[in-house]
């Protein structure tokens, strides 16, 4: 029976990293976040820290807390039939119930922590839609007051730290595996 992991972790953790870790291991992806790109694409919006957060907030209006889980089930789904899969960026307790509910057993929370500190250094130095400070702080706010972050959290099956380098994350999860 294929497996579902779903990577939990606030902003900066580690969770993209974890996620190609897994995909070089054969697992599919899913990207939660690629629902909130898709839809500031479609809209013409410029992709930015504001933008993302209103989007993934109106489309939470739209559908509900589980909206990214709805929004993604065709994909897990097809990739669930021949493989193991693995969703990066679940937020909402919502989302997790919702695929709970449909994979039973068979989906497990991996949550990447480190601390806000780390992340947000983290968050600043990457290439890739670097956050100053205030964003990244403003983001977490948003996650926890808006987005129900807390619980999936707080309800994981495994927690991997991840305030060392990227070798040590690797070693983590290898022995998680």
């Amino acid at each position: 029976m294929n497996k579902i992991i779903a990577l939990i972790g606030m902003p900066g953790c580690g969770k993209s990293e974890a996620v190609k870790f897994f995909e070089k291991r054969g697992y599919k992806k899913v990207y939660f976040g690629e629902v909130v790109m898709d839809e500031i694409k479609r809209l013409g919006l410029v992709v930015n820290e504001e933008n993302e957060k209103n989007t993934r907030e109106n489309l939470r209006k739209e559908f509900g807390m589980a909206a990214m889980a709805i929004k993604s089930i065709d994909k897990i789904d097809k990739f669930y039939e021949t493989s193991n899969v693995v969703i990066e960026s679940l937020y909402s307790w919502e989302e997790y119930k919702v695929l709970k509910q449909k994979y039973m057993d068979n989906i497990k929370l991996l949550c990447i922590y480190t601390t806000k500190e780390i992340r947000y250094k983290r968050l600043i130095d990457r290439p890739f839609r670097p956050l100053s400070r205030l964003q990244a702080e403003s983001r977490d706010i948003a996650e926890i007051e808006n987005l129900n972050k807390g619980g999936p959290i707080a309800f994981t099956d495994y927690t991997e730290i991840n305030d060392g380098s990227l070798d040590d994350l690797m070693k983590q999860l290898k022995k998680y595996l």
